[in-house]
């Protein structure tokens, strides 16, 4: 089912990727909340990508994991004091969106380990329950992100406001879009648009997402170990 699942969601980006004229991108599978069997058995069908909102729960999974060579983004709000546990546990920190933890996500990073992969997370909506920076804040944050060796900086990650009219979100994609050049001009190493997610991914494919974040569409309903 799982191997199915993948198939017909890896379909249906490249089919949306063709109907915008833009590249595919790449899926990163949401296993928040699953068990490591089950990102385990999606991991056998191919998927290599995977998400996680917790630091804490990320933890146990990676580990018993070790062996499968997975690459393991963080794409919850990452509190300072986890920025340790973070930098040796992940490969991308997609929820970076102030200064503290750019330093701290730098003094952490393991010498041994390549240096850590990081978007700047962009509150796009200028939501008050929403974490990330301001759009004005980008460069600096990004300024501050590429003077550190242990990081390395690869773009920006935003979740919009879930609009019900799907046309009304985007707005924040096309702005994100617009983001996004910006500072790919500016910054070599930027490749990486972060944003969509299982009911939207089409329309953020068409406004330039290189990443798209998904998990129920992918795992089934969500249950916990």
């Amino acid at each position: 089912m799982l191997a199915q699942r993948l198939s017909a969601i890896l379909q249906s980006l490249e089919n949306a990727a063709i109907a915008s004229d833009r590249p595919p991108p790449r899926l990163l599978a949401v296993s928040k909340t699953q068990t490591a069997t089950a990102v385990a058995a999606l991991a056998a069908a191919g998927q290599r990508a995977f998400g996680e909102n917790y630091v804490q729960e990320a933890q146990a999974k990676i580990g018993a994991l070790a062996q499968a060579g997975l690459e393991w983004h963080l794409i919850g709000h990452l509190q300072s004091n986890k920025a340790e546990t973070a930098a040796n546990l992940f490969d991308w920190v997609q929820t970076v969106d102030r200064l503290k933890l750019v330093a701290a996500l730098a003094r952490f990073r393991p010498p041994h380990r390549p240096p850590l992969n990081v978007l700047v997370q962009v509150n796009i909506d200028d939501e008050a329950s929403k974490h990330g920076c301001a759009p004005e804040q980008v460069a600096e944050l990004a300024e501050a992100i590429e003077r550190e060796p242990r990081l390395t900086l690869r773009g920006l990650m935003a979740i919009p406001t879930p609009h019900a009219d799907l046309e009304a979100r985007r707005p924040a994609y096309r702005s994100m879009a617009a983001l996004f050049d910006a500072l790919a001009a500016r910054h070599s190493s930027v490749d990486t648009l972060s944003m969509g997610m299982s009911d939207d991914f089409p329309l953020a494919i068409a406004e330039g997402a290189t990443m798209v974040r998904i998990g129920t569409a992918l795992f089934g309903p969500r249950s916990r170990e």
